[in-house]
């Protein structure tokens, strides 16, 4: 049995992998951006060990988020699955003056993969959009172009395929990897998303916790438990360190090496 977290899970996907987690005999940990949305999160999953509540918009929510985690004891693996879409009208600032989306996105991914005592497994929600952007390394957070909300969520998602290979590189001892789960009519996606939405939460609860051979491998990017190629520059050590360079300039926070 494993202890599994999964941020963003109040709802939507990150609920589906925790019944799912839950109905294999594992631990599951949920996480809510607060109490109104963990009691709902409880009240759908009665069998998770805890809901972990915080608002991963700041960097004071994502600390109370890692401090929660590790006060639960050592997770067996967290899958990263907070995360906002592509609708955003205008740039939205957090209290930290990030762009909403990338703060939501890639920062709080960032910041608990530091920050949480180190699992053994790590899992990225990534997106087929990742694929149609480049980095823009010069100006993560939107400061120098208009605002252009697909364009943002695109670019959030390359970057944690980034992440996810980073961490992959940097600590060979875990396993950690990136999932596309399709665009599914989840309230994110919408209600014309053409993917099939029972095939969405499956790959990243069995890189989680799963024993197949399959699973049990690091660096890699999934669709529908099979690997595929990521968008390229995702391999870029250049682009690597300095995705990591800058989420740590941005978040004071230090990716352990």
């Amino acid at each position: 049995m494993s202890r599994i977290l999964i941020t963003g899970s109040s709802e939507g996907l990150g609920l589906m992998a925790g019944r799912l987690l839950a109905e294999q005999g594992h631990e599951v940990v949920l996480h809510a951006r607060n109490a109104t949305r963990a009691e709902d999160a409880r009240r759908a999953l009665p069998e998770a060990k805890a809901v972990i509540e915080g608002d991963v918009a700041t960097l004071a929510g994502m600390r109370a988020v890692a401090d929660g985690a590790n006060r639960l004891g050592r997770l067996d693996a967290v899958i990263h699955n907070v995360g906002i879409g592509y609708r955003e009208p205008r740039r939205i600032e957090t209290a930290d003056g990030l762009p909403h989306v990338f703060a939501i996105n890639v920062m709080a991914s960032y910041v608990l993969t530091a920050l949480i005592e180190r699992p053994r497994r790590l899992v990225y929600l990534s997106s087929g959009m990742h694929h149609g952007v480049r980095p823009a390394l010069d100006d993560l957070t939107w400061i120098k172009r208009p605002w252009a909300g697909a364009q943002a969520y695109a670019e959030s998602k390359l970057y944690d395929t980034v992440l996810a290979f980073a961490v992959a590189r940097r600590w060979p001892g875990i396993l950690s990897n990136a999932v596309e789960p399709g665009w599914v009519p989840t309230r994110m996606g919408g209600p014309g998303a053409p993917d099939d939405m029972d095939q969405a939460h499956r790959t990243q609860a069995w890189l989680a916790a799963s024993d197949d051979a399959a699973a049990r491998v690091t660096g890699g990017y999934f669709h529908h438990l099979r690997q595929r190629e990521p968008n390229p520059a995702s391999r870029d050590e250049g682009v690597q360190g300095a995705l990591l360079a800058a989420c740590e300039a941005l978040s004071g926070v230090t990716l352990p090496a």
